[in-house]
C-alpha cells in the first residue's frame, strides 16, 4: 500500500490557502524575535543560523519620516485561527489610530521615511558588511562558493503574547512602549495577498522598468544529519525526464543582519538582511552517493504538500544518517534593474517533523547594487545615497498605504 502522508490522511485539519487565504501563515510555537539566544524567525524552517556578531533589530517608522512614538499605537488583534490552535493565543498587529484623517501628513523634506530608515540602518550594515567580506575572502578548506545577499522583503509583522505575559484581552487596552512589546513575540511573516502580486507584476514592474529574466522551478529537499544533530543541509533540485535530479547542496544560511521595521499606515512592513549561504563540498562520494539515492527514491506527487513524497521507510538513507524533514517546491519568476533583481515566488512548503504544510506568495528583492558597494569599501556617502535611492523606491512602490476603513483586510 503506497505510503499516504500525515496531511493528506482522512480527517485532516491541514488545508491548503487559496487566493487571500494564503497569507494567513502557519506559525511555529517555537518562533520569535527575541534575544540574542533565541533568534527571530517565522514561517517553514524552524532554526535559522545566525553568525556570532550578528544584529537583530526592531523599530517603527511612519509616514511623516520619524521614528513613531509607541504611545500613539495601539495593539489589534488579527483573526488567526492556526496561532490560535497551536499556542493557546491570537496575534496582533501596530496601528496608530491618531492619523484619521484625508490621509496628508506634515512632512519635513529631511525626515522623510526612506532617510528615516537609512539613517538608523547605515552603521550596522556597513559594520556587518566587513565581516561577510572577511567570511568570503578568508580561507575554508570544507566550504567554498560563499556567496553574499542583501534582500528586502515585504510581509508583515505580528506580535504574539507569551502564556505567560498579560492577559490577551488587556492587550489591546492601552497605548503600548518597548517594555509592552518586550513581553511580546515578534514574528515577520512573508506571505503576501495574490492581489498584492498581481499589482506588483502588472503595474509596478513596468512602472520601474524591471525586465523579465527567468523562470525557476525547483525542489529543495531539507535533510538532518544523525552524525551532526545541528546540520542542515538544502539540496536543490530540478525535474529532469520526470524524474528529481540533485544539482547542487548547500548549508542553511548565515545571517548577519536583520532589521526588521514596522512601516505604520503602510499595508506591508519591510525586513533588511544580509547573509551569507555556503555550498557544500566536503562530503565523500560515498555520502553524495547515500544523499543522490535518497532522493532519487522520491516520487513526484501534486497533490502532496511539496509536490514530493517518499514511499513508506525510504525517507531516510540505507544507511540511517540522512533524513528527510522537509520539502519546498518554488516556482520563481526574477525580474532586474540595474540596482535590483525582484524576485516573485509561488512556495509550497510541508515540514515532516510538524505535519505542518503552507502555500505561499512572497515578494522579495535582492539589493545587488548596495551589496557590491559595501563589499568593495565604496564610501560611506555614496552608500547612503544609494540605500536611500533604494528605499524610497520600496516605499512608494512595494508598501501600500493602509486606510483605516480597510484593517478588516489585514491578514
Amino acid at each position: 500500500m503506497a505510503y499516504v502522508p500525515p496531511h493528506m490522511r482522512k480527517g485532516s485539519r491541514v488545508r491548503s490557502p487559496t487566493g487571500e487565504m494564503a497569507f494567513l501563515p502557519r506559525f511555529r510555537k517555537s518562533l520569535d524575535l527575541g534575544s540574542p539566544g533565541q533568534k527571530p524567525g517565522c514561517g517553514y524552517i524552524k532554526k535559522f543560523s545566525y553568525a556570532d556578531n550578528a544584529i537583530t533589530k526592531w523599530f517603527a517608522v511612519g509616514l511623516n519620516g520619524l521614528e513613531v512614538d509607541l504611545g500613539n499605537l495601539v495593539l489589534q488583534q488579527a483573526a488567526l485561527e492556526i496561532i490560535e490552535r497551536q499556542g493557546g493565543v491570537k496575534p496582533f498587529v501596530l496601528l496608530n489610530l491618531s492619523h484619521h484623517d484625508d490621509g496628508k501628513v506634515n512632512q519635513d523634506i529631511s525626515r522623510l521615511p526612506w532617510k528615516c530608515i537609512s539613517q538608523r540602518v547605515l552603521q550596522d550594515l556597513i559594520h556587518c558588511s566587513e565581516y561577510v567580506r572577511n567570511e568570503i575572502e578568508g580561507p575554508n578548506q570544507n566550504l567554498k562558493g560563499i556567496r553574499s545577499r542583501l534582500v528586502a522583503r515585504i510581509g508583515k509583522i505580528f506580535f504574539i503574547p507569551w502564556k505567560s505575559c498579560t492577559p490577551e484581552e488587556d492587550l489591546g487596552k492601552a497605548s503600548v512602549d518597548e517594555f509592552y512589546l518586550g513581553k511580546l513575540k515578534k514574528c515577520f511573516y512573508t506571505g503576501v495577498p495574490a492581489s498584492y502580486v498581481d499589482a506588483i507584476v502588472d503595474e509596478v514592474v513596468p512602472k520601474v522598468g524591471f525586465e523579465f529574466r527567468n523562470l525557476k522551478d525547483i525542489y529543495h529537499v531539507k535533510l538532518s544529519d544523525r552524525s551532526q544533530q545541528e546540520a542542515v543541509f538544502m539540496c536543490k533540485c530540478r525535474i529532469l525526464d520526470n524524474r528529481l535530479q540533485f544539482y547542487k547542496m548547500e548549508m542553511t544560511q548565515v545571517r548577519h543582519m536583520v532589521y526588521n521595521i514596522s512601516c505604520i499606515e503602510k499595508n506591508m512592513d519591510l525586513r533588511l538582511m544580509l547573509s551569507t549561504k555556503r555550498t557544500l563540498t566536503s562530503l565523500q562520494d560515498d555520502e553524495m552517493d547515500s544523499i543522490r539515492n535518497l532522493i532519487a527514491s522520491s516520487v513526484l506527487c501534486l497533490s502532496s504538500r511539496g509536490g514530493l513524497r517518499w514511499p513508506y521507510g525510504k525517507a531516510t538513507s540505507s544507511d540511517g544518517r540522512f533524513s528527510v524533514i522537509g520539502v519546498w517546491h518554488t516556482i520563481c519568476r526574477v525580474y532586474e534593474s540595474p540596482l535590483l533583481y525582484l524576485k516573485v515566488r509561488d512556495a509550497d512548503r510541508y515540514d515532516f517533523s510538524t505535519d505542518i504544510g503552507e502555500t505561499t506568495r512572497e515578494v522579495n528583492l535582492s539589493l545587488k547594487g548596495l551589496l557590491s558597494q559595501l563589499l568593495e569599501k565604496v564610501e560611506n556617502d555614496k552608500v547612503l545615497t544609494t540605500l536611500e535611492d533604494v528605499l524610497k523606491l520600496l516605499w512608494e512602490h512595494f508598501l501600500p498605504s493602509n486606510a483605516i476603513q480597510n484593517l478588516k483586510d489585514l491578514p
